[in-house]
């Protein structure tokens, strides 16, 4: 579905959209990126050959005019985002990249036409639950990255009522190739690695974590499902949650090492539900997807990509940010 298509990829540096460009690139697609002049390329450089680049900054609605009319994208990946760490406190820096270069992306697109526009949206939109979160469940987010996750999503409902094939994937977890190593599984696998006891903050906190071969994989299903989508929104997670303490053992375990994590040597100031699962029921009927790794496979397939690529980390700090 993606062969010869012309595909703009945002975000395309970071963890979710380097992912995805080196799959789309296996699919036969046009790929065209959108990155800014100070992004580290570092996951992506071994096929920037074989892209278009472009620079701009999505804040700037004119010079992502400019190149939107240039490109004439039609399927459009839309996973750039500022404020998903704690070390990205910049609130205007936050709600201008996540919310206004939304909103810029999205009206120059709709100047050229598309066949579909993906909005990456996040788990952390919901806050707070007591129960499997499904997509109608109340926006309640308790941090500004949350909060302009939300209403780049509403944007981005509106303009899906209006008649434009906008959706949102809210991804939960994601963990695998490329990840950042101040997150979770990496910092605990590079650390282990070394014979370091991770660095983490507590055992009890929940996650639904799902590989990045599946996240990967929703985004493709619902390129091939486009002309079928009767709504606009799906959660992307695994459909089960586990305790970060869970994780922690897995990877020890996999590694065959003895070491003992350092549990609350990294602070977490997030509220911690107690349930954080998403209900994938309606991306299951809808787009016909459902991850294939459980968390034992994902996690063996993770370990055995960092070792065969940790040198791509060195110098990297590394402490259990989960995220």
């Amino acid at each position: 579905m993606l062969t010869n298509k012309r595909v703009l990829i945002t975000g395309a540096t970071g963890f979710v959209g380097a992912n995805l460009v080196k799959s789309c690139l296996k699919k036969g697609a046009d790929i065209y990126l959108l990155t800014r002049a100070t992004s580290n390329k570092w996951r992506i450089n071994d096929i920037l050959k074989d892209v278009s680049e472009f620079s701009a900054d999505l804040t700037d609605n004119q010079a992502v005019e400019k190149l939107v009319l240039t490109i004439r994208p039609e399927i459009i990946f839309h996973t750039a985002v500022y404020g998903g760490f704690p070390y990205q406190r910049d609130l205007k820096k936050t709600i201008d990249t996540n919310l206004l270069g939304t909103i810029n992306l999205i009206e120059a697109c709709e100047k050229v036409g598309f066949k579909l526009f993906i909005n990456t949206g996040s788990s952390s939109e919901y806050g707070v639950k007591e129960e499997p979160i499904k997509e109608d469940s109340p926006l309640t987010p308790f941090s500004s990255y949350g909060i302009s996750k939300a209403f780049a999503t509403q944007f981005c409902q509106m303009k899906f009522r209006t008649g434009l094939p906008v959706i949102t994937l809210r991804l939960f977890s994601p963990y695998g190739y490329y990840e950042g190593a101040t997150r979770l599984i990496p910092s605990v696998i590079l650390s282990s690695l070394k014979d370091i006891a991770p660095e983490v903050s507590s055992p009890t906190s929940v996650r639904d974590f799902v590989f990045i071969e599946d996240v990967v994989n929703a985004y493709l299903k619902a390129v091939d499902m486009k002309d079928r989508l009767n709504t606009d929104v799906f959660n992307i997670g695994s459909g089960l949650q586990h305790s970060v303490g869970e994780v922690v053992e897995k990877i020890l375990f996999l590694t065959g090492k003895k070491i003992k994590p350092k549990w609350g040597s990294v602070s977490n100031p997030r509220i911690e539900p107690k349930i954080w699962q998403a209900d994938i029921s309606k991306t299951e009927q809808i787009l016909n997807w459902q991850p294939k790794h459980s968390l034992d496979n994902g996690l063996n397939k993770t370990l055995i990509w960092f070792k065969e690529n940790s040198l791509m980390y060195e110098g990297e700090v590394s402490n259990g940010d989960i995220l």
